[in-house]
């Protein structure tokens, strides 16, 4: 174990596993694991890897279906431009249901969303500058205060891409800096989208270090509608480069269970996806952002 994690890991998954259970009462025989003699969803030895591996968040969906020790760490996510109130809605209520980290959504959802998630355990998280990145710094600032106005806990921000991809180390700066700032005022969450799979890795590792040293809660690895998603490589970049201290959302292309626990093995502590209630639930997506 890391200084970061000092509570002893086997003495915390057993924890996490008594509660889980308790809050779901008597279980099958056929239901429970044979190592441990408890429910095979909470097993202590496949709750551990998601735990070492850098996982701060632990969700349980105990309204009656099977615990889930990884929905806590999805923002559950709907950020197409054609989703309707309805879709919203019933966005809302799956992330209450399954007690997800986030509903991830559009700006001019935020006040809705922040309405119906109110004292449901579920945060909104809202994105700035989306999905290009290429709108000034004041622009992104003034987003995220008006976001968090309406209710958002979490400001998911596009960095300026091609001022990165230009040596414009300075603007970029100052761009991830506008909005960290107005997050840290207000106690919101700020992650910085670097649209990795446009960037090489000399890039990646500016933006990330740009991130860092803005002081913003997260860095994260996609828009879901670039030229590509999140990456196992590109998720162990962006861990080594920033430490163990700060988050790293890893978003788009994560449709299973399978994917989500690859990028918490490479260094994320948060997964973006569209695709969370299958995730949750042992389901394959359909290969969509």
């Amino acid at each position: 174990m890391t200084e970061r994690y000092p509570v002893d890991l086997a003495r915390l998954v057993a924890t996490l596993a008594q509660e889980v259970i308790a809050q779901t009462g008597a279980l099958a025989p056929d239901r429970r694991c044979g190592c441990h003699a408890v429910r095979e969803d909470c097993c202590p030895t496949r709750m551990a890897p998601i735990v070492e591996a850098g996982a701060v968040r632990l969700g349980v969906h105990a309204s009656g279906g099977a615990p889930n020790p990884v929905a806590g760490l999805i923002d559950h996510t709907l950020l197409k431009a054609d989703a309707t109130r309805a879709e919203i809605e019933q966005v809302c209520r799956e992330a209450a249901e399954y007690h997800f980290a986030t509903v991830c959504v559009n700006p001019t959802w935020v006040r809705l969303c922040a309405s119906l998630l109110r004292g449901s355990g579920v945060d909104v998280c809202t994105v700035v500058g989306f999905p290009l990145g290429a709108t000034t710094a004041d622009v992104k600032a003034y987003e995220a205060r008006r976001a968090i106005f309406d209710g958002a806990a979490e400001i998911d921000m596009v960095i300026n891409v091609g001022a990165l991809k230009s040596g414009d180390v300075r603007l970029v700066e100052q761009d991830i800096d506008a909005v960290a700032s107005v997050c840290r005022s207000a106690g919101a969450t700020s992650k910085v989208i670097i649209e990795a799979a446009l960037l090489t890795a000399d890039e990646k590792i500016t933006a990330c270090t740009l991130a860092k040293a803005a002081g913003a809660d997260y860095v994260k690895t996609s828009t879901g509608f670039g030229p590509g998603g999140a990456t196992v490589e590109d998720v162990a970049l962006m861990r080594r480069v920033v430490g163990p201290e700060m988050g790293v959302k890893a978003a788009g292309g994560v449709r299973d269970l399978e994917g989500l626990q690859a990028m918490v093995e490479a260094g994320a502590t948060r997964v973006g996806a569209s695709a969370g209630v299958k995730i949750v639930t042992g389901q394959r997506a359909a290969a969509t952002y």
